[in-house]
């Protein structure tokens, strides 16, 4: 056999195996900026945070959590789309595991997104409550924003708690009338924890609006990766930190950055 001969067999089972490749579903999914919503806002015509057993003040500025929006659990990314959506900033592959960690069908990991949810609002209230050193017996709060999945609007949630109850301790504004955004979970002891997608989210706090971007402090690297023009990150670790910086902002103070 000739030696181009030989090539062009050896590089059929190479060209099929692309060929494969290409129409092969691959573990990934794509996703974009998402929705923000403000939690000292309104949902369906009613206030996202609803406080009952202390008073409440009346609050400006805006706190918005952020989104991604993400192919569904079982839908498939082949290599094209994969390749095409590498390189674009308003776009992100990330792994399936990253986005759905569960596994399961679409009503499990829906199911299971939603019940993260609803612990996170839990856990918000508390590092809320327990921040301002109020008791859950007696200080209630309702929080209406279920159905967006996942726990990454805790941080989000407790601000909103604490501006809703005290602001900025002296009368004023927590967000000192800013359009802050951000992300990030929250324990019931008030740390905040990491979300993934940050630099889809910076995006998308940016495109409504916000000035200021609250980031994990584990990710800040990664928020500043396609951070837009305009747009002021402090990294977090804690609610508590949090509102230091905020408090500090409206001073005029320092305030760390990543």
């Amino acid at each position: 056999m000739s030696r181009p001969a030989a090539l062009a067999v050896c590089a059929a089972p190479v060209l099929g195996l692309f060929a494969v490749a290409a129409l092969a579903p691959l573990p990934y999914v794509l996703a974009s900026p998402g929705l923000t919503t403000d939690v000292l806002g309104a949902k369906d015509g009613k206030p996202v945070i609803t406080v009952t057993g202390a008073p409440t003040r009346a609050t400006s500025g805006h706190l918005r959590m952020t989104t991604i929006l993400a192919t569904g659990p079982s839908s498939t990314v082949g290599l094209a789309e994969l390749v095409d959506n590498w390189f674009r900033t308003d776009r992100a592959v990330m792994p399936k595991a990253a986005v759905y960690p569960t596994g399961g069908s679409d009503k499990e990991i829906n199911v299971h997104n939603l019940e993260e949810m609803t612990k996170s609002q839990s856990d918000a209230v508390l590092a809320a409550l327990g921040f301002l050193h109020k008791s859950p017996d007696t200080v209630k709060v309702e929080l209406r924003l279920a159905d967006v999945g996942g726990p990454s609007a805790g941080l989000l949630f407790s601000l909103g708690i604490v501006d809703t109850l005290d602001g900025d301790g002296q009368g004023g504004d927590l967000t000192g009338g800013r359009d802050i955004a951000g992300t990030g979970t929250i324990s019931a002891d008030g740390d905040v924890g990491p979300v993934g997608g940050v630099a889809l989210k910076t995006q998308a706090a940016a495109r409504d609006g916000a000035t200021v971007f609250l980031v994990p402090e584990a990710e800040c690297s990664d928020a500043k990766s396609e951070l837009p023009d305009g747009l002021r990150l402090i990294p977090v670790a804690t609610l508590a930190g949090a509102v230091s910086d905020l408090r500090a902002l409206n001073r005029g103070g320092p305030v760390p950055s990543c």
